[in-house]
């Protein structure tokens, strides 16, 4: 691997640490740009990338107390479902298809990560909101969002977290802090259903995965140290460019 591909691991870990979510819109383009993976292997190693480092970060996140195991249960049910049909889908989904959607993808992503942060409700609020989440109505609301976000994650080859942080301050309430880290667990199930959906039809570097992993590991260890002492809104915008700049060059190059 070359240093440039070093630093995209070292980047993906450090996004998913502070952002719980953006680790797949990093590592798919790097593994794809910078190592020359053909682009559907590349969908499906990101996957196996994210699952594995997702894991540790979730596991930061947890020691601090922000990972809600109830939400991630409910929500993580369905998503990790609409993942793996998103995988099975994108065996059969032509490259450049795959490719225009994960840059609208990136776009998205982007534009939520450019829009000023929003003051969210205390945990009070939120306990109370979670608790109104056992209605019928709401579990709709969320089993449809779930599938939505999975079969999406599985398609493009990310976690789908950028979509999930919204979705459980939303839906659930939850505090930002323990949206991000309860997204992350939620991005763990997803990435493994994903890339379990690819295996055995999709060609796999298992140990470029584990390289690119492991690498990846040590940047969300920084990134979960630093998501509680710089401004998130500096992240924000940093990252918001950045995608921005990325899903133009991708949509040049292979797309358009």
């Amino acid at each position: 691997m070359t240093i440039i591909s070093i630093l995209a691991g070292l980047a993906t870990g450090l996004v998913l640490g502070v952002f719980g979510s953006g680790g797949g819109i990093i590592t798919t383009p790097a593994l794809l740009y910078l190592v020359h993976v053909p682009a559907k292997s590349a969908i499906a190693m990101s996957l196996g990338v994210i699952a594995v480092t997702a894991t540790v970060a979730t596991f930061q996140h947890w020691r601090r107390g922000n990972v809600n195991l109830k939400i991630t249960l409910i929500f993580g049910l369905f998503s990790v479902s609409g993942t793996y049909l998103g995988a099975r889908l994108g065996v059969y989904t032509p490259v450049v298809v795959q490719l225009a959607v994960f840059s609208l993808v990136m776009y998205a992503a982007a534009w939520k990560m450019l829009r000023p942060m929003q003051v969210h409700r205390s945990a009070g609020a939120a306990a109370v909101s979670v608790e109104l989440c056992t209605t019928s109505s709401c579990m709709v609301r969320t089993g449809a969002i779930g599938v939505g976000v999975g079969i999406l994650a599985g398609l493009v080859g990310v976690g789908g977290g950028f979509m999930i942080v919204p979705a459980l301050v939303l839906l659930s309430g939850l505090p930002i802090k323990q949206a991000i880290g309860t997204a992350l667990a939620i991005v763990t199930l997803n990435s493994a259903s994903g890339f379990v959906g690819y295996a055995g039809h999709i060609s796999i570097d298992y140990a470029l995965v584990a390289t690119f992993a492991a690498i990846a590991i040590a940047g969300s260890v920084v990134g979960s140290y630093l998501a509680h002492r710089l401004p998130a809104e500096h992240l924000k915008r940093a990252f918001g460019i950045f995608l921005v700049f990325a899903a133009s060059a991708i949509l040049l190059k292979s797309v358009l």
